[in-house]
């Protein structure tokens, strides 16, 4: 494991040199197949090292860290054309995926609480460096102070869990069991603002508008992650607490889901639109989680990755409609199949990714958690399906109202997608759906 981090470590000269920004880039893309052709064994912790160790979970959440940071570098091509820092860009972005990378491979849950926050400063610079209008900064101090907020009972729970059973080893957690409801509630509700969960998703639209495209990128396919990843390794404490209070997350999370997705139809802005249906795809993730039974652990792991992915692209195409109306909105937005119609294939590819049809990872996770919450109660069957009917109806709502219609003639200038936004693009829809060829990769028994 210590060998990808050295990589990322020597990389980071290379970001003081001139014109090295593509080579950066394509040394990400090396160090990504450098990373997978690394052997691993399916039901234990592998490539073990000091403080180190690799399993499933955390296998593939780095592969999706250096894969969306590498195209991060790809969607950025603008600050080279400006000559806006772009060498401090590349920089950050490194920083970032070293400190995600730590986050996903520490097996010491405090090194792990250390990245787990730290990965909040690089993304904060991002905002407010990179960031488009003046409100950036009122959207990095929600960012900021959301998190750390929660952060530091988190902090106090894991003392406390170390002076009773003398280990931060996340592996040694499964000898221990705790009843009590502070230590509960302390230990998790970091994880969910960071998810975020609906009632502490303030934070998560304003930053994604605030933000550059790269920003956007890395927030919704990794930092969301980093709540359920949290919560994946730390609810082998709480099985006996989850299953007296599960309940009330399951219920939050589904029915704010559900009132997410009627918010998703008064959005005018795209980021915000697309920011607000990652709040509802993460709500039932963390309901998938709190049931407590395989398929609902398997399910939020396949839906945490496909919607990494697919929100990323997201953005990404809203970004390429952006550069060139300098709008996001959706009234501006209009006619854009008359355009660019080859965009128009890529806008319902990613449409029909996020309303979960097949052959989409987010259609695996989604039906393996449905699958959980039923069997959990057939009462969560009626939010679910309001949920699964309105993604596909703000999906469809984005799609239809920015690609038909009649076109805006405030424009003077058009150039259609060039081919590094199609090679980008067709980087985050490739392993979006080949992977559920190898879906037996991501259930486990």
């Amino acid at each position: 494991m210590m060998k990808i981090f050295l990589f990322l470590l020597f990389m980071m000269p290379l970001c003081f040199l001139t014109k090295m920004f593509w080579l950066v880039q394509m040394m990400m893309f090396f160090m990504m197949f450098l990373f997978m052709s690394l052997s691993l064994n399916m039901m234990n912790f592998c490539n073990l090292g000091y403080m180190m160790g690799c399993d499933v979970i955390s296998f593939g959440l780095i592969m999706l860290s250096i894969w969306v940071c590498s195209l991060m570098l790809m969607a950025s091509e603008n600050l080279i054309k400006t000559n806006y820092y772009f060498n401090l860009f590349m920089l950050n972005v490194l920083f970032l995926l070293m400190m995600l990378y730590l986050t996903f491979s520490m097996m010491n849950i405090l090194m792990f609480y250390l990245f787990f926050e730290g990965s909040l400063i690089p993304t904060l610079i991002l905002i407010l460096g990179w960031g488009y209008q003046p409100e950036r900064i009122q959207a990095s101090l929600y960012l900021l102070f959301y998190t750390l907020f929660v952060s530091l009972p988190l902090l106090l729970g894991l003392f406390f869990i170390f002076n009773n059973i003398n280990s931060m080893m996340m592996y040694m957690y499964k000898f221990y069991e705790s009843n009590s409801l502070i230590l509960y509630l302390s230990m998790i509700l970091a994880f969910f603002v960071k998810m975020p969960m609906y009632f502490v998703h303030l934070w998560l639209p304003k930053a994604h508008v605030e933000a550059p495209i790269s920003g956007s990128m890395i927030l919704a396919g990794i930092m969301l992650k980093l709540g359920g990843y949290g919560l994946l390794r730390v609810m082998i404490l709480f099985q006996k607490m989850t299953l007296s209070m599960g309940f009330i997350w399951v219920v939050i999370s589904l029915v704010g889901g559900f009132f997410i997705s009627l918010k998703c139809f008064c959005q005018v802005d795209m980021k915000s639109l697309i920011a607000y249906s990652s709040v509802a795809h993460m709500g039932l993730v963390i309901g998938g989680i709190m049931t407590m039974n395989y398929w609902g652990f398997f399910g939020s792991y396949v839906l945490m990755i496909g919607h990494g992915l697919c929100s990323s692209g997201m953005f990404c195409l809203s970004n390429i409609n952006y550069e060139r109306l300098g709008s996001r909105s959706l009234f501006l937005n209009k006619g854009l199949m008359s355009f660019m119609p080859s965009m128009s294939l890529w806008w319902f590819l990613f449409m029909i990714g996020n309303m979960a049809a097949p052959p989409s990872m987010n259609f695996l996770g989604e039906v393996e958690l449905i699958n959980s919450l039923i069997s959990w109660s057939w009462v969560t069957m009626l939010s679910l399906m309001l949920i699964s009917f309105f993604s596909a109806g703000y999906s469809l709502y984005l799609f239809a109202y920015s690609q038909h219609g009649l076109f805006n003639m405030g424009l003077y200038s058009f150039y259609t997608g060039v081919s590094r936004e199609y090679l980008l693009l067709f980087l985050h829809w490739l392993p979006l759906n080949i992977f559920i060829l190898k879906f037996d990769y991501m259930i486990w028994f």
